[in-house]
């Protein structure tokens, strides 16, 4: 039985689904291999595909997906980030919604035809669909923190906006050159400008988990640094609905590592024996948090516990350096 499609809107409202990518066209072809999927006419949606730089491997890549008229390729003359490529993507395309998912997702089949049976029209509006990330049954910690995206308010893996909207809240904020952060940049602003955005639980998006090198948790510390830009910008909404208060947990264990330090310096032993146990303490217990519903393997084991006594100093490092670079007080 064919799939047919109930007429909610103009036969000329075009949605446009924008995909930043940067070398990884294995992935971005099983992306868009989905897209050609989608249960609509093939005129009522377009695919813009951003560079963020210029990619000549992703570019032969998808050669045979640009034969089809609704598939569009575009390249950042540099590097900027996916805030970047994603407003380079949506100022060029003609749709009256705008659909946001990565390279790494497969969007359900229904995904388009979603946000357009709940579009009534509406000028300015935002829309968030559901993300799945599929997790095996002792997932690791960087499995399991990304499966996040799926209890997340509003992430740009799975997002749709009238283009007005976007006009008017001037898209993403490219400073936030990583992944990280410029999704809630831009649900903030929607918030402030008084644009609601619904849950549109029908709009289904799988975003399976990449493999990771070991330690990936302190390479993502350096992500911190948005933190700050996010405080600066709304630090009302960034208490409410990002980290509630600073993380004194990682500065006790600054603290009782320095405090040791010194007093071995000093001839102390007994505060330093002590100080050392405080530090020995809070690691373990930041440690076995992590652990808790996690991969207990050997390999995984050791990864937690030695990148538990990594983090907060190198996490406390970014946030201060976010501090200093955006000229905010930010714990």
């Amino acid at each position: 039985m064919l799939w047919k499609r109930t007429v909610l809107y103009p036969d000329s409202m075009k949605i446009s689904v924008v995909i930043p990518t940067f070398r990884r066209p294995a992935l971005l072809r099983r992306c868009l291999y989905a897209l050609q999927q989608q249960q609509l006419e093939n005129d009522d949606y377009e695919v813009w595909i951003v560079s963020d730089g210029p990619d000549k491997i992703t570019a032969e890549a998808i050669a045979g997906f640009l034969a089809d008229k609704r598939f569009h390729y575009l390249q950042l003359p540099v590097k900027k980030g996916p805030a970047a490529a994603r407003n380079y993507g949506w100022q060029h395309a003609s749709g009256t919604l705008i659909a946001f998912t990565d390279d790494d997702t497969i969007p359900g089949k229904k995904w388009l035809a979603a946000f357009r049976q709940v579009y009534k029209g509406e000028p300015e509006i935002a829309y968030t669909g559901k993300t799945i990330v599929p997790l095996p049954d002792s997932p690791t910690d960087y499995q399991k923190n990304t499966a996040g995206l799926e209890t997340a308010e509003f992430v740009t893996a799975n997002c749709c906006c009238t283009k007005a909207a976007l006009e008017r809240t001037g898209g993403f904020d490219e400073r936030f050159f990583m992944a990280w952060r410029e999704d809630s940049d831009l649900q903030f602003k929607l918030l402030l400008q008084g644009i609601p955005f619904n849950a549109v639980p029908t709009a289904v998006v799988v975003h399976p988990v990449r493999d990771a090198q070991w330690g990936v948790s302190i390479k993502e510390q350096k992500k911190g640094v948005f933190n700050a830009l996010l405080y600066k910008k709304y630090p009302r909404l960034y208490r409410q609905k990002i980290q509630p208060a600073p993380l004194w947990d990682y500065y006790l264990v600054i603290l009782a590592a320095v405090i040791s330090g010194i007093a071995i310096v000093a001839g102390n032993y007994w505060l330093a024996l002590f100080s050392f146990l405080t530090w020995l303490l809070l690691v373990g217990r930041f440690a076995f948090k992590r652990l808790k519903h996690t991969s207990r393997s050997p390999a995984h084991v050791l990864e937690m516990i030695i990148t538990s006594a990594c983090i907060p100093f190198i996490s406390v490092y970014w946030h201060l350096y976010g501090t200093w670079k955006y000229r905010v007080f930010f714990l």
